[in-house]
């Protein structure tokens, strides 16, 4: 799978985590020649640690299983982590890829994965057990995939974006609360309970 997105992504090496793999969705393809048709096979496959880890390829063969073995060994090329937050995403995020457009939500626990299809398979692969999502435009599977990976691509937790900004998390959420503020919201409290 060729996404800009993953030059940028932080990448894991397969050897360093234990992979599971999802099969996705596989495509016969038949091209007509002079003495009838020859069918070929394309298979997409997920792969993913559970832990914030997910990777996504594309295997094409004259066989099911070789298919689906060239797509294992293309999604392992590709893993990347992405930012999972106490089970759900930090935040909503849109991902767009060709006609397909992907809403992810984040979700409280107990929700539950509500999505379908190549959304499901990458999200779970990726660790995500709460997030509300809908699939928007092409339901193309390969497009879907892709549009998936690239929303997890542009989600931030706190700590991402502290480490950017050379700072700690702690000092991210500080609120700088003067004496005269502190004092003058007791005074309007005061003012209001009577």
């Amino acid at each position: 799978m060729k996404l800009r997105d993953l030059k940028n992504a932080q990448r894991v090496k397969p050897d360093q985590t234990e992979l599971k793999e999802k099969l996705v969705h596989i495509n016969r393809v038949a091209k007509v020649v002079k003495g009838g048709r020859r069918f070929s096979f394309n298979a997409i496959v997920v792969v993913g640690d559970g832990k914030g880890s997910v990777g996504v390829g594309l295997g094409k063969a004259n066989e099911v299983n070789d298919a689906i073995s060239k797509g294992v060994d293309d999604a392992k090329k590709n893993v990347v982590r992405v930012a999972v937050l106490r089970g759900t995403v930090p935040h909503p995020v849109i991902g767009k890829f060709g006609a397909a457009k992907v809403l992810l939500k984040p979700a409280t626990p107990g929700t539950g994965v509500i999505a379908g299809g190549g959304v499901r398979a990458v999200l779970e692969s990726a660790g995500v057990q709460d997030v509300l999502t809908k699939s928007m435009g092409s339901s193309n599977p390969h497009n879907v995939v892709k549009a998936t990976m690239r929303a997890l691509l542009n989600l931030s937790d706190a700590h991402m974006i502290s480490e950017k900004r050379g700072m700690r998390t702690r000092d991210l959420f500080a609120v700088d609360a003067g004496p005269e503020t502190a004092s003058g919201a007791t005074a309007d409290s005061a003012e209001v309970s009577k």
